[in-house]
Order: C-alpha cells, then structure tokens, then sequence
C-alpha cells in the first residue's frame, strides 16, 4: 500500500523540510525531516491530527510560508513565492459579494487584461463544468455554501494552473453536499487532470479522491505513510461500499489513530 511517483519525475518535490514559528519568544516546530515526492497528475491527500502542519504545508507550496530548513521544489525550481503555476481554493470561500458568478470567475483574466471576448467563453465553459449555468449572473449571497465553493473552484481553474491545492475546501459544507462536492471534484479531476495537493481531515474523503493518501505525524509533521490507493477511476459514490474501500479505511485509521492520541495528550 506505498505509494511512488511516475517515471516522468515530481511537478512537487520536497526533501527534509523544516519548519518553525516564533511565538512569544520560544520556537515552535511545525514540521522536521518531511520529504515527498508528487508526479504530474497526481491527486494526493493528506491527512493528520489537527496541528500537524498539514495547512502550513500547503502553504509553504503556495509560496505563502518560507521554508526553514530543506528544500521545496515546483518543477525542479524553489519556491520563492506564489505563482500562476499554483491556483489555490480555501475552506473560506473568499468571492467578492459585489461581482456576480461569472465576474467572480472571470477576475483573475480581468486583473492580467484578458479581452471581454475571452472572459466570456472561459465564463462560460467553466459555470457549465460545475453545473451553474443558471446562476451565472447572481450573487454570492444569493448561492448556497456548496455552490459558493463551486464558484471558487471555477475561478482557480480560470487561469489553468499546473497545480490545484485545495486546503479543506469542504471542510464548511454539510454531509450531503460535501458528499456531492467529493463527486463533482472527481468529474472535474477526471476531465483536467490537474496535479492535486488536497488537505483534509475526513479519512474518507481522503480515500474517495486521492491515488495516494499521505498520513503526517504528530506535531512536528513528518511522513508517517504514503498509501497508494489502487480502487478503479472515475469513481462513484458507490466504491465506498466495497470491501476494498473499507480495508483501506481501517488501514489508514490504524496509522492514523495513535498520532491523534498523541496530539491530544500534548495539547492537554
């Protein structure tokens, strides 16, 4: 049940990876010694005991957070900052409430000086992929949270970055919509195949999308196991009832249980 990069060679490469904060004068370690590799078109998750540094490593590949020790590379180069290269979709929905769906979508094209022409037609094709044709001209306050989130999605795509991360971006929807949500990314997974760096911290999520799941630590986060995820694509709701799908469930709640026990121990 390990996973392994293709032949082809890391879009991510990650190689020791150190990481502190300072606060209120003493050093907090957030990860040590943490390597991984992700190929193109990968879809990897990772899950972890809540402080493991599982966010602070997604942003680090963002460019959002320096690195304090190792090395972090997005196709062979450090990362020094955000890029193009990288679209990133939050737990938060972050629309702007004045712009409608489509403007929402379109802002990253109107920012670079796309013409109106071209940010119609990327408006278009991508409200269609994510099943908001009819809402195209209303606002925010007018969707509900799983269609928010598919806004979000749809204006990362816009700019057609190399690579998605996504930190929770279900974190905030109801069971049922997250379900539907976990449906709609494997559509879009499937027609894109973007490469995918996805934090969560629901296991069976987790499964559902990725063709790796990556199990970090306790805090400081290190690679406790990279499980292969070897259930048929595209995938339907319905794999989550197979006997597969359960034994990597209880495998990877096994790694996972006791560095959650740890966690606590040490916040208590």
């Amino acid at each position: 049940m390990t996973g392994a990069t293709s032949a082809a060679g890391p879009v991510i490469a990650v190689r020791d990876l150190v990481k502190t904060f300072t606060r209120d004068g003493r050093t907090v370690e957030a990860m040590r010694g943490f390597s991984l590799a992700i190929a193109e078109g990968e879809f990897v998750t990772v899950v972890g005991p809540s402080g493991c540094g599982k966010s602070t490593f997604l942003h680090m590949v963002g460019g959002f957070e320096p690195v304090t020790g190792g090395e972090l590379l997005v196709d062979g180069r450090p990362v020094r900052g955000p890029g193009p290269d990288r679209g990133v979709v939050f737990q938060e929905f972050a629309l702007f409430p004045w712009r409608t769906v489509a403007e929402n979508v379109t802002w990253a094209l109107e920012i670079a000086g796309r013409p109106r022409a071209e940010r119609d037609a990327v408006a278009e094709r991508l409200i269609a992929k994510v099943g908001l044709t009819h809402f195209r001209q209303h606002y925010p306050a007018e969707l509900s949270g799983g269609m928010k989130q598919r806004v979000a999605i749809a204006r990362t795509l816009a700019f057609d970055p190399r690579i998605l991360l996504m930190d929770e971006p279900f974190g905030a929807l109801d069971a049922q919509n997250r379900e539907l949500m976990q449906e709609e990314l494997q559509v879009i997974w499937n027609d894109t195949r973007k490469t995918v760096l996805f934090i969560t911290h629901d296991i069976d999520e987790a499964i559902y999308l990725a063709d790796r799941v990556v199990v970090f630590t306790a805090r400081p986060g290190r690679l406790k196991a990279d499980v292969r995820i070897d259930l048929p694509r595209p995938r339907a709701i319905e794999v989550k009832k197979t006997p597969a799908y359960a034994a990597y469930r209880n495998h990877i709640w096994d790694l996972l249980r006791d560095e959650v026990l740890l966690a606590r121990r040490e916040e208590g």
